[in-house]
């Protein structure tokens, strides 16, 4: 479910677990071209006919917010569509964490012993979760991110590649964080948050 530059990372990841793609779909203007070599089959009307098909996987990016991802998931459900969840070969999960349905756990990503990431959520590539971390559903941690022990994360939380969040830190949901921020306390309102010399944030 959707044919931009994050679909082309995911289809990687799940050739590699060998799973076969049926194709994509995108945009009505979109149907007809190619994602790599798969087609663009559909649009999100066409959702129905697949559901006793295929397994399911949102492919749409999440930067600025994740509207666009829940209406997704919203459709994909009302049809009883059901979710692929993909750990790619190269990443290391714990088998005492969990990961929920939906989610994508890029290339070289870790996730460390009884950390629980939610459902839908980009665990993208080169992040380290350690131990103890609850992730909420619909999270986006982004390219070569640090989420050290005991953190927190709410629901519809973007964390900028590079970002690093400290130990036993509580993020709520709603929380844009840009890239390379470095989170030392709690953020405790919704909005977007960016480092300033690693000491403070702006809202």
């Amino acid at each position: 479910m959707g044919g931009g530059g994050h679909c082309k990372s995911v289809i990687d990841v799940a050739e590699d677990l060998g799973y076969n793609v049926l194709g994509i779909l995108d945009h009505k203007d979109k149907v007809g071209t190619k994602v790599l070599k798969y087609d663009v089959i559909g649009t999100d009307d066409d959702i129905p006919k697949y559901v006793d098909k295929a397994l399911f996987v949102i492919t749409v990016g999440q930067i600025k917010d994740n509207s666009i991802r829940r209406k997704i998931a919203g459709l994909i459900e009302k049809a009883g569509g059901k979710y692929a969840t993909l750990i790619a070969n190269d990443a290391h999960v714990s088998k005492y964490a969990v990961v929920g349905e939906g989610s994508v756990v890029m290339h070289k990503a870790i996730i460390n012993a009884d950390s629980h990431i939610g459902r839908n959520c980009i665990i993208n590539t080169m992040t380290n979760i350690e131990h103890d971390v609850i992730i909420g559903e619909f999270c986006h941690v982004s390219t070569g991110c640090m989420i050290n022990g005991d953190t927190r994360i709410g629901d519809n939380v973007f964390v900028g590649s590079n970002s690093e969040i400290h130990n036993c830190k509580h993020i709520v949901d709603n929380v844009i964080l840009a890239a390379g921020s470095v989170v030392y306390k709690d953020i405790d309102e919704p909005g977007v948050y960016a480092s300033d010399n690693l000491v403070k944030f702006n809202k």
